[in-house]
């Protein structure tokens, strides 16, 4: 295993024994709104806090995007120039799950080299389920080898989405409307994260996001590739981790998928 990756799942797991503690006494959450659906806890930054300590302290020369601290630089920037290497943490993805006692959250650590993916940890600690990843060495659930679901039948598949109000959501005349009503079924769990991490394992046979944040896609997205799967923006092109309009499925799935969207 890559040791930064290693670094990575020693800083998941120890935000989860956060999260798992916190979870048995719910009423004592203090709740704080970040904008209309969004909110924050004292959860979400204690959580974040622990895995920059465990990064930070391994890796003091790289930087840090947080969603709730934002941009963190290196406390030891070599030369002048921006650090090689990022971390993009998601502390807690399901936030309005977690609040409400429904376990389905996640935490979302990936490290950019260079604004590209290479290392990705997905940490579901309701359920001790660890998704990893290592570009160009596969992905894996609990150390078991992951692929996506082999089904090729658009009509049978299971979809994850996360589609706001914006653009009109699924109503009716939105550009979605046609691409969800074809497939065999839809779910919108509540976390990103996990959707696309499920895409991966198989669980879910694609999934679409709208105006997503890259502590949202980028680990996550580094699991479906690595799983064998595809990922894109709504053009099927590389753009997805910049806009946030992210398509992740099997090839076949994501090539039906891209065709509703486009015709």
């Amino acid at each position: 295993m890559h040791p930064m990756l290693n670094t990575a799942i020693k800083a998941a797991r120890r935000a989860g024994a956060i999260i798992n503690r916190a979870s048995l006494d719910l009423d004592r959450l203090q709740v704080a709104r970040k904008g209309p659906r969004n909110y924050v806890t004292e959860v979400d930054r204690a959580a974040e806090e622990a895995i920059v300590d465990v990064l930070r302290t391994a890796y003091p020369e790289h930087s840090f995007l947080c969603e709730e601290a934002g941009e963190l630089h290196a406390e030891q920037p070599a030369n002048g120039e921006a650090p090689e290497f990022q971390w993009v943490i998601d502390p807690l993805d399901g936030t309005t799950n977690f609040i409400h006692g429904f376990p389905v959250y996640a935490i979302s650590i990936a490290l950019l080299h260079r604004g590209q993916p290479n290392q990705a940890v997905v940490f579901d600690p309701a359920r001790n389920e660890l998704f990893t990843a290592s570009r160009g060495g596969g992905a894996f659930l609990n150390d078991r080898r992951i692929r996506v679901s082999g089904n090729g039948r658009y009509h049978e598949a299971l979809v994850g989405e996360h589609i706001g109000r914006s653009t009109n959501g699924v109503q009716p005349e939105s550009m979605f409307a046609r691409m969800l009503a074809d497939c065999g079924s839809v779910r919108r769990t509540g976390s990103t994260v996990l959707d696309m991490a499920y895409v991966a394992a198989g669980r879910l046979d694609g999934f679409c996001g709208i105006n997503l944040k890259k502590w949202d896609v980028a680990a996550s997205g580094l699991l479906v590739l690595e799983a064998g799967g595809l990922i894109g923006d709504f053009e099927g092109e590389q753009g997805w981790m910049k806009s946030g309009n992210v398509l992740a499925a099997t090839p076949k799935i994501f090539a039906q998928m891209l065709n509703h969207l486009n015709n």
